[in-house]
C-alpha cells in the first residue's frame, strides 16, 4: 500500500509539469491580401481567452498550445480563424486578412419620365417651398430697413487700455494656480503595446460596459470596439496614469457614437 501511495505521489509532479510546458509560444505576421501591415490586430486564443494585439511591424506573440483557435479581428477586415497545428509551432504564421465589402444601398428613382418635356419640366423644376423662400427673400431685400442701424461709437477693441503695465494680482494667482495643476498632473506620453493592454484590461473591469450589451454587443465586439476607441480618442495615451472612471466612460460614449454610424448593431 505504501508502495503504491509513493508511486502516485511520484506521478503527480510529471501531469502538472506537462500541464504547464503544454503552453507554447506562437508568432507571426499580419497582413492584407496585398501584404501591407495592418496593425494593429487584435489576436485571441479562443481556447484560452487570452489575447494580445500585434505591434506596429504586424508581428503578434501569443500563449497557444496545439489544436488551440486563434482569432484574428480588425476592423474593416473579414475575421480570419486559424487552428494551431504541431508545425505552426517551428516557423511564424503569416495570417493575411481580407478587407469587407461594403454594401451600398439601393436607390430607387420614382420618378418615370413621359417623354413630354413640357409635362416632365415640371416635376423636374423648382419644389414649391424653394419658390416661395426665394420670392420672400427677395422681397426682405426691396423692403424698407426695420432694425436699428449699429452704434456709432469706437470698439472697445481700439481704446486705449490704461492699465496696460500695471501688475494684477488676480492674474498672478490664475497663473499660480495653472503652473501648480500643470506640475501635479502626470504627463502624458504616448502609450506602449504592455501599457495599451493593461489600460484595456481596466476599463474591463472598472467601467460599467452594459451600454453596449444592450445593442446585443458579444465580449468579441466589445473587444473589437475597445480597440477602436483607443485608436479613435487615444485613451490609454491620455488617461492610464489618470484614470478617472467618469471621464473615461464618458470618452467611450463619444467613440460609441461615431462607431455605431457604421456598424449594424441590434436595437435597445
Amino acid at each position: 500500500m505504501r508502495t503504491y501511495i509513493k508511486q502516485s505521489l511520484y506521478a503527480v509532479p510529471f501531469f502538472v509539469s506537462a500541464e504547464l510546458f503544454s503552453q507554447q509560444q506562437i508568432t507571426g505576421f499580419i497582413t492584407d491580401s496585398g501584404r501591407e501591415n495592418i496593425n494593429p490586430v487584435l489576436v485571441i486564443n479562443i481556447s484560452s481567452l487570452k489575447s494580445t494585439l500585434s505591434d506596429p511591424s504586424g508581428k503578434f506573440t501569443i500563449e497557444a498550445s496545439e489544436n488551440n483557435e486563434l482569432r484574428f479581428v480588425k476592423e474593416g477586415y473579414y475575421r480570419l480563424d486559424k487552428k494551431i497545428g504541431k508545425d505552426d509551432f517551428s516557423s511564424p504564421l503569416m495570417i493575411s486578412l481580407a478587407k469587407a465589402e461594403i454594401e451600398i444601398p439601393e436607390v430607387k428613382i420614382t420618378f418615370k419620365p413621359t417623354g413630354n418635356l413640357e409635362r416632365d419640366s415640371k416635376k423636374l423644376g423648382e419644389s414649391r417651398k424653394l419658390t416661395a423662400l426665394k420670392s420672400d427673400l427677395e422681397d426682405y431685400i426691396k423692403g424698407p430697413l426695420n432694425e436699428p442701424l449699429p452704434d456709432n461709437s469706437i470698439s472697445k477693441t481700439f481704446k486705449p487700455d490704461y492699465t496696460a503695465g500695471q501688475v494684477s494680482l488676480l492674474g498672478v494667482l490664475d497663473a499660480a494656480v495653472g503652473l501648480f495643476r500643470k506640475a501635479t498632473q502626470p504627463e502624458i506620453t504616448k502609450a506602449n503595446y504592455t501599457e495599451t493592454q493593461e489600460f484595456l484590461r481596466r476599463v474591463k473591469l472598472e467601467i460599467n460596459l452594459e451600454f453596449l450589451r444592450k445593442y446585443g454587443m458579444d465580449e468579441e465586439q466589445i473587444d473589437h470596439f475597445l480597440v477602436y476607441a483607443n485608436d479613435s480618442r487615444l485613451m490609454a495615451k491620455k488617461y492610464r496614469k489618470n484614470f478617472k472612471i467618469d471621464v473615461v466612460e464618458y470618452e467611450l460614449k463619444v467613440a460609441f457614437a461615431e462607431y455605431k454610424k457604421t456598424r449594424k448593431l441590434g436595437s435597445i
